[in-house]
């Protein structure tokens, strides 16, 4: 009989937790043997577990997913880690394939590309939600890192969450879309984007998409007329 491969779920919505062990359990080659909502759990488990695969959410409400994905590397570097996420753009899964994840799945997409995904990762494989093959992936890991590195340190003030509402705001969602976007309140949103004005030192919507843009955090043609 085949072993079957443990699986950590770090991810801070139970329900969408919920939502990946029913998809987990379709494939008995899987056995999900642990769950945290956030990353300092999350680490804890992964060192008490040491499962073979960990299925991970950037937006943790403590610390940013791409950096618990370093963490768990650094310490169990045959643990794999597939990141599902909100997150498309290229500069999150850049840097989360950076950290040491080997597969990057669209949340929208999990539950067509999920298990695929797993598989793909559990052979020492990169999987990548998207027409980008695995020769792309390592071009882009190979690349020169200033292309997608943030550095700007009024910017790594923001948690992990104001970091997600400052750019859907500067993608320009309104209060409501983002809330249920993310499964919090409009007034959560609002108290978010309160800190984030103070912590960057911003006073309007136009100061903070020309703050995104010029991170690279958003596309310029997202506001092109």
């Amino acid at each position: 009989m085949v072993q079957k491969k443990s699986i950590l779920i770090i991810d801070d919505h139970p329900l969408f937790r919920e939502g990946l062990k029913s998809l987990i359990a379709r494939n008995p080659s899987f056995e999900v043997v642990g769950e945290a909502g956030n990353g300092r759990e999350g680490l804890k488990l992964a060192k008490d577990l040491k499962p073979d695969l960990v299925v991970m959410d950037i937006s943790l409400p403590d610390k940013s997913g791409i950096k618990v994905t370093h963490n768990i590397r650094s310490l169990l570097a045959e643990t794999r880690v597939m990141v599902v996420s909100v997150h498309s753009k290229i500069d999150y899964i850049t840097e989360a394939f950076r950290a040491g994840a080997t597969g990057y799945v669209a949340k929208e997409s999990a539950t067509d590309r999920l298990l695929q995904g797993l598989e793909t990762v559990s052979r020492g494989e990169y999987f990548l939600d998207s027409s980008l093959s695995h020769k792309v992936v390592k071009k882009l890991m190979e690349s020169p890192e200033k292309e997608t590195k943030i550095t700007d340190a009024r910017y790594e003030r923001l948690t992990s969450r104001e970091q997600q509402v400052m750019r859907l705001l500067a993608e320009g969602l309104s209060t409501k879309e983002i809330a249920k976007k993310l499964f919090i309140s409009p007034k959560t949103v609002e108290n978010h984007r309160a800190n984030i004005m103070n912590k960057l030192d911003l006073h309007s919507t136009i100061e903070l998409v020309r703050y995104a843009v010029r991170l690279g955090l958003i596309d310029v043609d997202l506001w092109k007329d």
